[in-house]
C-alpha cells in the first residue's frame, strides 16, 4: 500500500538529519492538493523538526504547494524534486534557498 501524505508527514521528524540543518530556524508551510488535500507545517529550529497538521501559527519562511501524490513520489524517490519543480508540479514561495536545503535535511527512502 502506498504511503499517504499523513504517514509521510508523521515520519518527517524521524527522518530529520539535524547535522544538515545547523543554523536553520524556519517554518515550512505545506499545502497539498488532490487526493489528500490539506495543510501541514514543519518547524525546524535548534536541531529539531516538529511537524503538525494545519497552517503554521508563525509566519512561514517558505510555502510548498503540490499535489499530494506527487509529494509522496518525491519523498519515495519515484519523482525527482527538481524535475517536479521545473515541470510546475511543485510551487514554492518564500525562501527558495531553504527549499534546496530541505531535500538534504531528511533521509529520503
Amino acid at each position: 500500500m502506498p504511503l499517504t501524505v499523513s504517514q509521510l508527514m508523521e515520519k518527517m521528524p524521524g527522518a530529520f538529519l539535524p547535522e544538515k540543518a545547523q543554523g536553520i530556524n524556519a517554518v515550512v508551510h505545506f499545502k497539498f492538493t488532490g487526493e489528500e488535500s490539506g495543510e501541514w507545517n514543519a518547524k525546524i529550529a535548534d536541531g529539531k523538526c516538529d511537524v503538525a497538521a494545519g497552517a503554521p501559527a508563525d509566519p512561514a519562511s517558505m510555502t510548498l504547494t503540490a499535489d499530494s501524490n506527487d509529494y509522496v513520489k518525491i519523498f519515495t524517490g519515484e519523482l525527482d524534486g527538481m524535475s517536479a519543480f521545473m515541470q510546475g508540479k511543485i510551487k514554492l514561495g518564500g525562501d527558495l534557498n531553504l527549499a534546496m536545503k530541505l531535500m538534504q535535511m531528511f533521509k529520503i527512502k
